[in-house]
């Protein structure tokens, strides 16, 4: 084992298949080991490289690795694949997991605490209890409809709903007895969403970066909060624009012949944090649509001239870049209370770069935050 360089691991519930090289590139370790057995197995081992897919229990192996001495690196699936040579089974998958490990242009993705972890879970259950509400609250109104009554759009007619429904004398007595049954289950799961809340914003409280974070236009406690935890390493990006094209907020590019040709976003990246990041750029627009927020004269050109989904994209790219520079930096957002940069407090050279050339004047929108509606 003292020859070993590096290992390539495949993980699963309850086998681990393990591929090591020494220096000359190798193979001086294939072996399975069962969970019971890992931990012990790599306590004994000197420290060493060892590579993971980053997928379900990957951050609890390279927290628990780490503290056994080794160097763990995180590596998404997609970038293992190409070096998978022949069929998919656990030792082809840990051969190609060393393989890529070693490779100058691979990709690590960072390494997340067990407090980020649990954060990340709290944005996950609030998820899953937002698309319940819709589901509740859209079953009832079709279930409803079907006896004649119907409510206008927003959460906020669902109970005024059930309301008439129990004081409606065409509605037969078991429709009704269902129908309290969705509206206690709609009430529970309300509830629920509101507690989650609370504990998001306690969270955010806590967290420097989120609280400067959430200063910016289109940016409030969720998608500062979420900006912390789905960010685990500001630096590993080289720009503002390497963060944009992380999130998938960069439009496609199909160029050939010295011919540009750019299509929509690439969608790559972290779904969440790329929706979250749209919608509140939309929420700020609409408010500049509606006169309660003030717009750059970058903004409101665009607003213009282009149609507000693609202005919306825009400017979560814009916001994307700007943060980026934020985090690593530890600059707060400034503006004036005109929508102008204060010129008390300047922006520093930094972070007006952070945005480009032609995007300078993003730094000028009002502040304004938007969470994500749910």
């Amino acid at each position: 084992m003292e020859q070993l360089i590096r290992i390539g691991m495949d993980t699963s519930k309850s086998v681990f298949q393990l591929h090591g090289v020494d220096a000359a590139e190798r193979p001086v370790l294939v072996r399975k080991l069962r969970r019971r057995a890992v931990v012990p197995f790599f306590a004994k081992l000197a420290p060493v490289r060892i590579g993971l897919e980053a997928c379900g229990g990957s951050h609890y192996w390279a927290r628990t690795l780490s503290g056994l001495g080794h160097e763990v690196v995180l590596i998404a699936a997609q970038h293992v694949k190409p070096y998978v040579r022949r069929g998919k089974h656990d030792a082809a998958d840990a051969e190609a997991t060393c393989e890529a490990m070693s490779r100058p242009r691979t990709r690590f993705v960072g390494v997340k605490s067990g407090e980020q972890q649990a954060a990340q879970m709290l944005f996950g259950v609030r998820e899953q209890l937002v698309r319940r509400r819709t589901q509740l609250s859209n079953t009832i109104r079709g279930y409803a409809a079907e006896f004649g009554l119907v409510a206008a759009q927003g959460l906020a007619r669902i109970e005024p709903l059930l309301a008439r429904i129990a004081g409606d004398a065409t509605v037969p007595a078991l429709a009704k007895e269902l129908f309290e049954t969705l509206g206690e289950e709609y009430r529970a799961v309300c509830a629920r969403y509101a507690a989650i809340d609370k504990k998001l914003l306690a969270h955010h409280r806590k967290d420097e970066t989120g609280q400067r974070l959430a200063a910016m236009p289109g940016v409030g406690p969720v998608v500062a909060s979420l900006l912390g935890v789905k960010v685990t390493d500001a630096t590993a990006f080289g720009s503002g624009r390497d963060f944009a094209a992380w999130l998938g907020l960069t439009p496609k590019n199909h160029s050939t012949a010295g011919k540009n040709r750019l299509g929509v976003i690439t969608r790559a990246g972290d779904e969440m944090l790329r929706q979250a990041l749209v919608v509140g750029a939309t929420a700020h627009i609409q408010q500049v649509r509606r006169g309660r927020a003030k717009a750059s004269p970058w903004l409101a050109a665009l607003i213009a001239r282009k149609p507000p989904k693609l202005a919306a994209v825009a400017l979560a790219n814009k916001t994307a870049r700007m943060a980026w520079k934020m985090m690593i930096t530890g600059e707060p957002y400034r503006c004036g209370p005109s929508g102008q940069p204060d010129a008390s407090s300047p922006p520093s050279r930094p972070l007006r770069a952070a945005c480009g050339g032609g995007l300078r004047p993003a730094l000028t929108a009002a502040q304004h935050g938007a969470d994500m509606p749910g």
